[in-house]
């Protein structure tokens, strides 16, 4: 059975194309995916079957091979790490809170960091 990658797919119209090993395009549609798969990642090996179709080579019976690797959870924090950096934000915040009541900003370079530090927390914690 040839192998390849999937070059392309698009799960709201449910098809896409697999990069063959040897170099060729090859259409997939999502009937031709495993049972419970609607869609496939870009960069997914994968090993189908062929057959001629109207549109040309078409994939079936596809098995996944190698999904490929997440980097949302490759950089995902754990838990303990997460925490810590929950708490320490708290303390951040709390030490803006007098300014503010008192109709000061902060510093617009301290301002820059601090709203790194929020967004980068909403990313975890979002996951």
């Amino acid at each position: 059975m040839p192998t390849g990658k999937v070059k392309f797919f698009d799960d709201i119209k449910g098809f896409g194309f697999i990069q063959s090993d040897e170099g060729a395009e090859v259409y997939l549609h999502a009937s031709a995916l495993p049972d419970g798969m609607t869609a496939v990642k870009n960069g997914t090996r994968i090993e189908y079957s062929v057959v001629d179709s109207k549109r040309g080579a078409q994939a079936m019976s596809v098995r996944i091979l190698e999904a490929p690797v997440s980097l949302v959870q490759a950089n995902r924090r754990n838990s303990d790490d997460l925490a810590a950096v929950v708490q320490d934000l708290i303390r951040l915040l709390d030490g803006l809170g007098p300014s503010f009541k008192n109709g000061r900003r902060p510093e617009p370079e301290k301002a820059r960091r601090i709203a790194a530090i929020l967004r980068r927390v909403a990313d975890d914690l979002d996951e």
